[in-house]
């Protein structure tokens, strides 16, 4: 079931902040390793991509695509993930163990979602904005997610940043792999947050 809201919306009461706040500092990013295999209703995955699809979007270009991966669809990308990496790494470079850790990265999972940054054609918008919504509708899913209980992992590894799993995904030229986003279960608790610079630091008051 899709929520919806009418606006504008009432504001929000005190705990219900606490609750928005808890759910944006508890975000963690749990490994594919570390889930479990349990398997997370489609429906419930459909919802964290109507989540996405109200993140910020100059000129309502909504540049964010999904490639969603499950069940059988998902064991078969690992193999094709794995033989993208064999083919296009030269071979003096290639590694039995990366080819593995490819193929069987989905093991544990339940859904993977390849996010794309789909370039519209008003060239009066920058890319970066572009980039920037893209990352915003991946947030999205990220926080729905934890507000659920189910693990997440934004991966850039493997072949995300290459022409060859860009062509496997029939996308255009000036299209950007954002990343794959991993989702599942885990039976872990996630680590406590850490940040290395104070907000102080980062925040100038005028």
């Amino acid at each position: 079931m899709v929520l919806r809201y009418s606006l504008p919306l009432p504001p929000m009461k005190k705990d219900q902040f606490e609750q928005l706040a808890a759910i944006i500092k508890n975000r963690r990013s749990v490994g594919w390793a570390k889930m479990n295999g349990k398997v997370i209703p489609d429906e419930t995955v459909n919802e964290l991509l109507s989540l996405a699809d109200w993140a910020p979007t100059h000129g309502r270009t909504e540049p964010w695509r999904f490639f969603v991966y499950g069940g059988a669809a998902l064991k078969q990308f690992g193999v094709a993930h794995a033989d993208l990496y064999w083919q296009h790494t030269p071979e003096e470079k290639r590694q039995e163990a990366t080819f593995e850790k490819l193929q069987h990265n989905v093991d544990n999972a339940s859904h993977l979602v390849i996010a794309v940054m789909k370039r519209g054609e008003n060239v009066k918008i920058p890319q970066v904005e572009e980039v920037a919504a893209a990352s915003a509708a991946i947030q999205n899913i990220l926080l729905g997610a934890t507000a659920l209980g189910i693990s997440s992992f934004w991966s850039t590894g493997g072949m995300t940043h290459t022409h060859a799993l860009k062509e496997y995904l029939h996308l255009g030229p000036d299209d950007i792999i954002m990343g794959l986003i991993f989702l599942g279960y885990s039976d872990e608790n996630p680590k406590e947050g850490i940040r290395n610079i104070a907000i102080t630091e980062k925040v100038k008051w005028l």
